[in-house]
């Protein structure tokens, strides 16, 4: 099946709910396609939000228009990217965790420096599509960088759900989402 772009309508949503619709969608940045595997949802009124406090030049993407890339730098050393979602001024995302690669595996290699572990987790993730500060704000419903895709697979019927993980607060909220195994 021919795959299309995601349409902003599926990620202008309460993140929670957006976030298991993003299972199984497709990641393609240039020769590199990844199947979301895991993915965590972050909003507003949650305590391990970047967005709790409120809107700051940092986290100004997630208060804006659904479907950008919000992409921050961790512990001194990493990229995460997120994905907007809700409506603008809401402050939500989904955390892109893991991928299964499908395309542009080698390049992944070179990139994740031969390690066997290309995509399992949020920084590996951006370190294999070479998704850095650049990309903070980069729609992934149209253009020709960075997209999402449906390529007809469904989400899973039902997803793993449990709590998220590497956070101190709100631990215990059920917002990560993976495919089964």
């Amino acid at each position: 099946m021919p795959r299309r772009r995601v349409p902003r309508a599926l990620l202008d949503g309460d993140a929670p709910d957006v976030a298991p619709q993003l299972l199984n969608k497709l990641l393609v940045y240039g020769e590199c396609v990844g199947r979301i595997t895991e993915v965590e949802a972050y909003r507003e009124d949650d305590p391990a939000s970047h967005t709790y406090r409120g809107e700051t030049p940092r986290n100004a993407v997630m208060f804006g228009r659904p479907g950008h890339l919000y992409v921050y730098f961790t512990y001194g050393m990493h990229y995460c990217a997120n994905v907007v979602t809700g409506p603008e001024g809401h402050g939500a995302a989904v955390l892109l965790r893991a991928v299964e690669p499908v395309a542009g595996v080698d390049l992944m290699r070179e990139r994740r420096q031969g390690r066997a572990a290309l995509a399992d987790g949020p920084a590996k993730l951006c370190q294999a599509f070479a998704i850095g500060p650049e990309h903070n704000g980069v729609d992934v419903c149209r253009g020709s960088g960075i997209g999402l895709f449906d390529d007809g697979v469904p989400p899973p019927a039902r997803p793993v759900v449990g709590p998220r993980v590497g956070i101190s607060k709100a631990v215990d909220v059920p917002w990560r989402f993976r495919t089964p195994s």
